[in-house]
């Protein structure tokens, strides 16, 4: 049965004072994780805001081990490009 991962991560993009800055922060975020990690990546909430986003990163697997040490490496990476521009972070398995 196959296994689906969902990582949330919660953005605060202090430095931001556009929406056009903010969506360079994130798309440059989502960009990376996608090429080096290999998952879907969405932002899913804080679409009209200027410093908050929740982006998702998504990735299905037949082994649930393999895809908490996937969403682990994704979210460490993404606390390292962040900084202290993430929040939180959560994951959710369906």
């Amino acid at each position: 049965m196959p296994v689906i991962g969902v990582l949330t991560l919660e953005i605060h993009v202090e430095d931001s004072h556009s929406l056009k800055e903010k969506r360079h922060v994130v798309k440059s975020l989502k960009d990376r994780l996608r090429v080096r990690f290999n998952v879907s990546v969405a932002e899913i909430d804080g679409l009209d805001s200027w410093q908050r986003s929740v982006v998702a990163a998504v990735t299905v697997s037949s082994d649930r081990t393999r895809a908490e040490q996937v969403l682990t490496a994704v979210e460490g990476h993404a606390a390292e490009l962040l900084g202290g521009a993430l929040q939180s972070s959560g994951v959710e398995w369906l």
